[in-house]
């Protein structure tokens, strides 16, 4: 998921920047009770793009604490236990302050043997900069020969993919919010056949029923997979 116009909420809501991260946070939570509600077993989370890393010191400050206030609510929640949620970052977290990366750390550690359900926060991420992630792990593999060059496929190169950990790495939907028509670099790979599902509702005032009517759009539609 594309969680995108928390600043534009806020702009046309007349309030702070923060406010519109605040409550696009709290977008988050509920999305994940709903998701636990609906027994959705894997969702990725596009959380923070290395473009947006670009913005002011304010902003960015601010949005790192939010981040990290709520991962650490969510490490104190009974529920990633009981539902053996594995939670994972993707992207260039050594990019990341360093208290971010530990409660990161700290998460991934504790639900490292876990695989019912699988949680995965996109921060510090990039489509391109995966894709380039995974052939410097093909050309190290290469190098030191452990692997030959005719061997590379299709799973070799997704063995080398952020998402390498998932039991399925191709989500069925993308969902965006803000009314945006683009992936913006989202899981380049991945998506091949995904089905898109654009909405024209800002994130912080996504509701559940938002949540409903993408996936009656999705059921709605034949996925031939190049078929």
């Amino acid at each position: 998921m594309i969680l995108d116009g928390n600043r534009r909420w806020a702009k046309r809501s007349l309030v702070f920047r923060i406010d519109g991260h605040f409550r696009g946070a709290d977008a988050v939570e509920k999305l994940l009770d709903w998701c636990e509600e609906l027994n959705i077993k894997i969702i990725t989370l596009y959380v923070l793009s290395v473009e947006n890393m670009n913005r002011d010191d304010d902003e960015l400050h601010y949005l790192y604490d939010l981040i990290s206030n709520r991962l650490h609510k969510l490490y104190n929640d009974p529920r990633i236990h009981k539902n053996r949620m594995r939670v994972k970052a993707i992207g260039r977290v050594e990019l990341l302050p360093d208290f971010l990366k530990e409660i990161l750390n700290n998460l991934e550690t504790v639900t490292k043997n876990y695989d019912d359900h699988y949680l995965n926060i996109a921060i510090a991420y990039g489509g391109q900069n995966e894709l380039v992630d995974a052939v410097k792990k093909i050309a190290g593999r290469i190098k030191e020969g452990s692997l030959d060059v005719n061997d590379i496929d299709k799973e070799i190169i997704e063995s080398c993919l952020y998402t390498s950990h998932l039991p399925q790495s191709s989500p069925d939907m993308i969902l965006r919010t803000s009314g945006e028509k683009r992936l913006s670099g989202f899981l380049m790979w991945q998506s091949a056949y995904s089905e898109l599902v654009f909405m024209d509702v800002y994130w912080p005032e996504f509701r559940k029923i938002d949540l409903m009517r993408a996936i009656r759009t999705y059921q709605k539609r034949s996925r031939r997979l190049g078929k």
